[in-house]
């Protein structure tokens, strides 16, 4: 499952890297996937939006074994 959820993050990340932003897949385990968002995206008042939104949505549609993402 891990390999599936990375090849949903790499399609996600240049949207995330126009806005000089970017994703790093940290663990998936129990259907939970935690990611670590960096450059514009750690300190943005927006990222839990594009978190939930953006990133939970495009991967749970690729990967519906997906519970939920969250930021580590």
């Amino acid at each position: 499952m891990k390999e599936k959820v990375q090849a949903a993050i790499d399609r996600i990340r240049p949207m995330l890297k126009a806005d000089g932003g970017d994703v790093e897949l940290i663990d998936v385990q129990d259907g939970v996937v935690k990611v670590r968002l960096q450059g514009a995206c750690s300190g943005c008042p927006m990222s839990q939006m594009t978190l939930k939104n953006g990133i939970e949505r495009i991967i749970k549609k690729e990967v519906p074994e997906v519970k939920y993402v969250e930021s580590v």
